[in-house]
Formats: C-alpha cells, sequence, structure tokens
C-alpha cells in the first residue's frame, strides 16, 4: 500500500504527518513503529494523523514511536495547524484541532499568506495528583523528593494534557538521560508512565530544558513538556505569571506564558521538510 505522507517538525521535534483527509489508516500504531525508524523507515518522533472532525477544524491523532497513542503534543499542534492552513483545509487566521485533550485553539501568525508560527491555548496547567495521573496524597505534588536512578530529585507533578514530572537542576547537559529517563517514565508514582522535563533556570524569563517523552526517549523538543515547565517554574517561584517565558531546548527555543488561572498559551514555529510517498509492501 502507498502511502503520501509530509514531514514536518517544531523546534526539531519531528514527526511523519498523513493527511487522512485523503488517506486511509488501518493500524496506525504499528506504521508509527515502521515509519519511525531512523534508519529502516522515514525517521521521526512518531507520527500524526491529520483527520476530519464534526467539532473542529481537524482532528489530531499522535503516536509515539513506540505505537503507544498520545494525548497531547504541543509542538505537533503548530505544525498541524500549518498544514491545514497552507494547504486550504482551513485557511483562516483562528483553527481549532481536537485532540484526546480536548479541543485546541490556536492563532496562526502570517506574513503576506505565509505561514509563520503559531500560538497554541494549551488549556490549564493541572497540579492535582489524581488528575495527572499520579499515585501521591494532598493537593499538589509540588518540589517533593522522588528516588530514581539511585539518587534523590526534588520533582513538581503537572498535567498539561499529558502527564509531566519536572525537577530543577544546575546543569542539565550533565545528566545521562537515557540511564536516567525511563527510570521516571517507568516510575511506580505514575500509573500511565510520564515525560520528564530536566530544568535549568537562566533566570526570571529564561529556562534550558531537555526532556524525555514517554514512548519516544529524549527529542529534541516538548511543547506540552515546556508548557509544563514553566508552569512549575512558576509554582516553584522560579518565574511569574503573564510573563513570557523562553525556553530553550536541544532543537529551538519555545515562548510560554502561563496566566494566573493556569492556562498556558504557548508559541513557536512549525517547518515543513519534506513531502513523499511510501510503499509499505516494501518495508
Amino acid at each position: 500500500m502507498k502511502i503520501k505522507f509530509t514531514k514536518m517538525h517544531g523546534a526539531g521535534n519531528d514527526y511523519v504527518y498523513i493527511n487522512c483527509f485523503e488517506e486511509k489508516i488501518d493500524n496506525p500504531s504499528a506504521l508509527s513503529i515502521i515509519f519511525s525508524d531512523r534508519h529502516k523507515g522515514i525517521g521521526g518522533d512518531g507520527i500524526v494523523l491529520i483527520c476530519p472532525s464534526d467539532i473542529a477544524d481537524a482532528e489530531m491523532r499522535m503516536f509515539n514511536l513506540d505505537g503507544s497513542e498520545g494525548a497531547m503534543c504541543g509542538n505537533a499542534i503548530r505544525c498541524v495547524a500549518k498544514y491545514i492552513f497552507d494547504n486550504n483545509i482551513a485557511r483562516k487566521p483562528v483553527v481549532t484541532i481536537s485532540t484526546k485533550s480536548g479541543i485546541k485553539t490556536i492563532n496562526i501568525k502570517e506574513d503576506k499568506g505565509k505561514f509563520i508560527s503559531a500560538s497554541v491555548n494549551m488549556g490549564k496547567a493541572v497540579f492535582t495528583p489524581s488528575e495527572i495521573p499520579m499515585k501521591a496524597e494532598g493537593e499538589n505534588f509540588i518540589m517533593q523528593p522522588i528516588e530514581a536512578d539511585g539518587k534523590t530529585w526534588l520533582c513538581t507533578a503537572v498535567s498539561i494534557g499529558n502527564p509531566h514530572c519536572v525537577t530543577f537542576v544546575d546543569d542539565v547537559d550533565a545528566i545521562d538521560l537515557e540511564k536516567t529517563g525511563p527510570k521516571f517514565e517507568n516510575h511506580e508514582l505514575f500509573p500511565d508512565r510520564v515525560n520528564t522535563e530536566f530544568i535549568k533556570v537562566i533566570d526570571e524569563n529564561t529556562l534550558q530544558m531537555r526532556v524525555w517523552e514517554r514512548g519516544s526517549g529524549e527529542t529534541l523538543a516538548c511543547g506540552t513538556g515546556s508548557c509544563a515547565a514553566v508552569a512549575a517554574a512558576i509554582a516553584c517561584g522560579f518565574c511569574k505569571y503573564d510573563t513570557p517565558v523562553k525556553v530553550i531546548l536541544r532543537g529551538g527555543i519555545l515562548t510560554d506564558t502561563c496566566m494566573k488561572d493556569g492556562t498556558v498559551i504557548m508559541e513557536g514555529p512549525a517547518t515543513k521538510v519534506f513531502e513523499g510517498i511510501i510503499d509499505t509492501d516494501d518495508l
């Protein structure tokens, strides 16, 4: 079977995008494993299906490179917004995209009809353990110890469409993420696994971040992760509400603003890399 695809990335967080207005995909989990392979497939952090929706301009379904389906991806949703804008599925300044974490509203910045960037209302950051979900008592889990990889880490748990565990460190580049990341991802405190952000506070307006994503490993960027990092930084007293915070990732920079009601607005780029046709019978 031949499938048309588009390779896109948001700050280096790359996925294989498939237009399901035109294509029919029967087993996206299996395809994600095959397509994501950087040596034998197309290569990426997973696949994203751009589907018709009765309640929004389009529906986004994203699958990690291990085949598991994710609830939300901040970098991917900007790319979906660019795709439906560029391909006249919804060519307008404000688009809506349905996800497993609800309908998201995306404002598109353009110049002479060309997509420049997008800002996304990511919803509210949630700190209640039962809603993250996390096996912990109390109203929140902020700057509390977690034992992982033979060390004690002060962590803040937050959900913004996906579960996140944020820990502040002195040097993000010194972390052996291939070793430490899986210890957090599969920690017994997180029944649905967890994304983990290792954050260095540069100043109250700037964070440096590395991320280990459940189902994908280390990625160059994570949109929900950067939002979680900013919300956690405010909860821990490092940053301020209603103030844009630059999050420096290995793949680029995202700018997130957390409002006093917990709503986080994320702004960043979306880039088309190439288009192609893959014959699954050859794989």
